[in-house]
């Protein structure tokens, strides 16, 4: 199998298409070329140069990220960019990312991950964004409190060490949780305008806290990263099943 053939087979999985005019990332192959063999894929969230370097450590072909090197067009090839393309091209390394289509992907993303982990019910796509939706939402199983939500949370994911953080501006009891996970606050209106208890998502923003006390909703955020490592993960599940060596290349950033 060579690196078109399992772009071309993840592009039509994740459904890239429908977010090409939404995405500052272009999704898909972003680097080598598309006949170059593929015997190995590794994952990571992000292609930074540790990543890079342990993936060809590992001896992968193929390295598939949630966060690529591209946003919004690159013009020169120098700096930070120069230090990602530069050991790609060096070992031989192609580049395949998936951002919004693997936040909003409702089985194999981000999100879904996130409800796995809570064994939410009643699911449904959440957190719209030009027509497409980058989150989930769903129901406990049984009522809690925000902090054990978030007690549980920190016990399952990976968060670099640190805390959970809450705004515990909601009801006593939650049930109805939204999820857009990375950096997600933007949604917090629209999880109160639609009723959920509860936004659980990665990072925050200044004016998060006074919008999530206004609007009588609490906000979880659990890590970036913490809850960016399922889609990948789910991607390398894909691509094992098509017979292909894989490689998990997990840094924490506790961010």
């Amino acid at each position: 199998m060579n690196a078109g053939d399992i772009a071309s087979r993840l592009d039509d999985r994740l459904d890239i298409d429908a977010y090409a005019d939404i995405d500052a990332s272009p999704n898909g192959l972003q680097v080598g070329p598309a006949s170059q063999p593929v015997d190995h894929v590794a994952v990571a969230v992000d292609a930074a140069v540790e990543t890079i370097d342990r993936a060809a450590e590992a001896g992968a072909d193929l390295l598939v990220t949630h966060h690529g090197i591209v946003w919004g067009g690159m013009e020169r090839v120098t700096g930070s960019h120069y230090r990602r393309v530069a050991p790609l091209i060096d070992d031989d390394l192609a580049l395949y990312v998936a951002h919004l289509p693997l936040d909003g992907h409702q089985t194999l993303g981000n999100a879904a991950g996130v409800a796995d982990l809570l064994d939410l019910g009643n699911r449904a796509p959440f957190g719209s964004m030009g027509g497409e939706h980058i989150g989930q939402r769903g129901t406990l199983a049984e009522p809690t409190t925000v902090s054990e939500l978030a007690s549980s949370l920190e016990g399952k994911l990976d968060t670099g060490g640190e805390h959970v953080q809450v705004l515990d501006f909601g009801p006593s009891t939650v049930e109805d949780v939204a999820i857009v996970t990375g950096s997600g606050v933007d949604w917090l209106q629209e999880a109160a305008e639609t009723g959920a208890d509860v936004l659980v998502t990665g990072e925050g923003k200044q004016q998060a806290y006074h919008e999530a006390r206004e609007a009588g909703v609490h906000v979880v955020l659990a890590g970036h990263y913490a809850t960016e490592t399922f889609g990948v993960q789910s991607l390398r599940e894909t691509v094992a099943d098509w017979g292909l060596e894989t490689t998990y290349v997990d840094c924490p950033t506790g961010l």
